[in-house]
């Protein structure tokens, strides 16, 4: 055994310090703080929109509300959009949805339209695409007015194909409300395109006329 002034208790002597030191940091170190973020954003929503408060609007709904509001939502639309989850007995989930048709440019309008008419969800994204392809709000809501009645609907794609053969925001929309079949719209094009050549095509109430 090592006497006390041998190497192996000089070695010994500074971990115990060193230990003790660590023990009594840990100690003297404050109590993390709780983070209040929800609660504080809680507090913030029904201090500015008391409308809020009698519907019980849960931590997560209310992050969702902060994602439409950051993207221009008014807060009386949000109270819009909250009822009518309440309605529907569902939690409103939709904020990054319509957070990305505002990005896209549709008005506050449409994006409530959409809403009502329960075409955001999945197809949210179609009609960001939509938008972002230059198809006219008054186009994407007739879509989906389609689309809620379980009537058929030109595809996006094919919505695409017109926009980019240069047909007007009108006739696309009369196509849509119409129920122009994606066969019609097909040759419809093709017709436009051998028109070109100095013939003028008009799509003029569901009657194909070369000028």
């Amino acid at each position: 055994m090592p006497s006390p002034g041998s190497t192996g208790f000089r070695r010994s002597a500074p971990l115990g310090s060193l230990l003790a030191a660590l023990l009594l940091l840990s100690a003297c170190k404050p109590a993390q703080k709780p983070d209040t973020t929800q609660q504080d954003q809680m507090q913030m929503w029904m201090d500015n929109v008391p409308e809020l408060k009698p519907l019980d609007v849960s931590n997560a709904e209310i992050a969702e509300l902060q994602k439409v509001h950051d993207a221009g939502l008014t807060d009386s639309s949000a109270v819009a959009l909250i009822r009518l989850a309440r309605d529907r007995h569902k939690p409103f989930t939709d904020g990054q949805s319509i957070a990305d048709l505002l990005a896209a440019g549709s008005s506050e309008q449409t994006a409530l339209q959409l809403a009502r008419m329960d075409q955001l969800g999945l197809w949210a994204g179609q009609a960001r695409v939509l938008r972002l392809a230059g198809i006219t709000d008054k186009t994407i809501l007739a879509v989906a007015e389609r689309r809620s009645k379980g009537l058929p609907v030109l595809s996006g794609e094919k919505l695409g194909e017109l926009k980019n053969a240069g047909v007007s925001d009108a006739v696309i929309l009369d196509m849509v409300q119409k129920g122009t079949s994606e066969k019609d719209v097909s040759a419809y094009i093709a017709e436009r395109e051998r028109a070109a050549g100095g013939h003028h095509f008009v799509y003029q109430h569901g009657r194909k006329k070369l000028g």
